[in-house]
């Protein structure tokens, strides 16, 4: 796992460029994993920077939602579907077609689950995922206690992840209590994982998730047995780090090689 600690600005920087070499590696079949929140906001900006400069093309890639509200349909601005269309779709320039998001209206949420996971598989896996984190811990919707070998699933949210996302609805009770999330072993199975964070109330769970034991209560943590995971973070999300120095130290050695690199 590389820890890389940085300025706000910087971190969608960072991000983005990650995301960069993977997709113009694979081309058009890149697979990008998408998330919603305030972390990956900057790394969208500027891959959208990119894509208006030409220096970066996802008219053929594809790329799959990390999760979505139950009983929110796509054409809910509160929904995640419609996120992805403002922040992911339009401005980075997507095939419509190609961007999948659970169906968090379907009739049978359990199936659309079912159906989600086999989803990411036929279209090879994804290459690059990115990921934000909740102040419990949480990837995706997997909350505390969630297995660490599951799928794509239906799942209940706690009432503090309920109370995190409830700014962006007009009241507490209009929040779903149910989703639809990637699980932690689909998140698992992609290629490359980026996990962004910014501010103090994400400090304890990127403690948990970079040095604390792999736990079911901090579901996160699986991503200490990734083999290609990069936490790119402020200074305020690493302020509970123990071993920030060998952080700095280990960044700024690779930094180095990546800029001698013929």
């Amino acid at each position: 796992m590389e820890v890389i600690i940085t300025t706000d600005e910087e971190i969608g920087l960072r991000a983005a460029r990650i995301v960069a070499d993977v997709v113009r590696a694979r081309g058009p079949r890149a697979v990008l994993g998408v998330a919603t929140g305030s972390s990956p906001l900057t790394t969208y900006a500027e891959l959208a920077r990119m894509v208006a400069a030409g220096e970066l093309d996802f008219s053929h890639a594809s790329a799959f939602a990390l999760d979505e509200y139950g009983g929110l349909g796509p054409d809910d601005p509160r929904s995640y579907a419609a996120t992805i269309r403002e922040e992911v779709t339009v401005p980075l320039g997507f095939d419509p077609e190609r961007v999948h998001v659970p169906d968090g209206a379907a009739a049978d949420l359990f199936v659309a689950a079912e159906e989600y996971d086999v989803a990411i598989r036929e279209a090879g896996g994804v290459d690059v995922q990115l990921l934000g984190v909740g102040t419990n811990g949480h990837i995706g919707f997997n909350e505390p206690t969630s297995s660490l070998a599951s799928r794509t699933r239906v799942k209940v949210l706690t009432e503090q992840t309920r109370l995190d996302n409830s700014r962006f609805f007009d009241h507490l009770d209009d929040v779903p209590t149910l989703c639809l999330t990637q699980g932690l072993g689909t998140i698992m199975e992609a290629r490359s994982v980026v996990v962004l964070a910014t501010g103090e109330s994400k400090a304890e769970a990127i403690a948990g998730i970079v040095e604390g034991p792999v736990t079911a209560m901090c579901p996160g943590s699986i991503l200490q047995w990734h083999p290609r995971t990069t936490v790119i973070v402020d200074e305020a999300a690493a302020s509970r780090l123990r071993n920030v120095d060998y952080y700095r130290y280990v960044q700024q050695q690779l930094d180095r090689m990546r800029a001698e690199r013929p």
